[in-house]
C-alpha cells in the first residue's frame, strides 16, 4: 500500500496525534510504508500525522542517527537553554522553506517498535528535527513558528508556484 502524504493546508497537519498502544506486527508495516514515503517525497522525517494517520510514530533518516530510525510515543524531557536557527520545510509543502529556531539540544524519551522504552540525547540538526516532528504530532505545523509576517510571504509565495 503506497501512502499519500497530506497537502498543506489540509485540517490533518493541526490534529494532535494518540499515543501507540498496539505495538504489534502491522506498526512495522506501517513505519516502513512511512519510510518509503519519506523517501519519495524526498524528505529526512516523517510523521504517521503527514500521512493521515494520527497516531504518534516519528521516522527520520539522517546519517548522524546512523541512518532510519523510528521513534514511537516520543517526548522531549529537556531541552538546551543554548538556541540554533535552521531552516525547515515539510513534506506536506514542498520547496517551502524558512530560518527557524530552537533549543539546539534536547533529552528524548520514546518506545522503539516492539515498545521497549529508551532515552537518548540529540543535538543539533537531529535534535530540530525531532522538535520539528514532535511538533507535527501536537497538531504544530512548522509555520506556526514563523513570524505572522514571514508565515504570510512563504505561503503566498508558495501557493504561487502550486499553480
Amino acid at each position: 500500500m503506497t501512502l499519500t502524504i497530506l497537502r498543506y493546508p489540509d485540517p490533518g497537519l493541526t490534529r494532535t496525534c494518540a499515543p501507540v498502544t498496539d505495538f504489534g506486527p502491522k506498526l512495522r508495516e506501517f513505519a516502513d510504508q512511512l519510510y518509503a514515503a519519506m523517501r519519495a517525497a524526498p524528505g529526512v522525517g516523517i510523521t504517521a500525522a503527514h500521512v493521515g494517520h494520527f497516531l504518534r510514530l516519528v521516522v527520520l533518516d539522517l546519517p548522524e542517527l546512523g541512518g532510519r530510525r523510528d521513534f514511537v510515543n516520543p517526548q522531549i524531557l529537556s531541552q538546551s537553554s543554548e538556541m540554533m536557527s535552521h531552516q525547515e520545510g515539510s513534506v506536506s509543502m514542498p520547496g517551502a522553506v524558512d530560518i527557524v529556531t530552537r533549543p539546539a539540544a534536547i533529552r528524548l524519551s520514546y518506545q522503539d517498535l516492539e515498545g521497549m522504552p529508551h532515552e537518548v540525547d540529540m543535538s543539533g540538526f537531529p535534535a530540530i528535527c525531532m522538535q520539528h516532528e514532535i511538533d507535527q504530532l501536537d497538531g504544530i505545523f512548522w509555520l506556526q513558528r514563523l513570524s505572522r509576517l514571514k508565515r504570510e510571504r512563504l505561503i503566498k509565495k508558495w501557493q504561487k508556484e502550486q499553480r
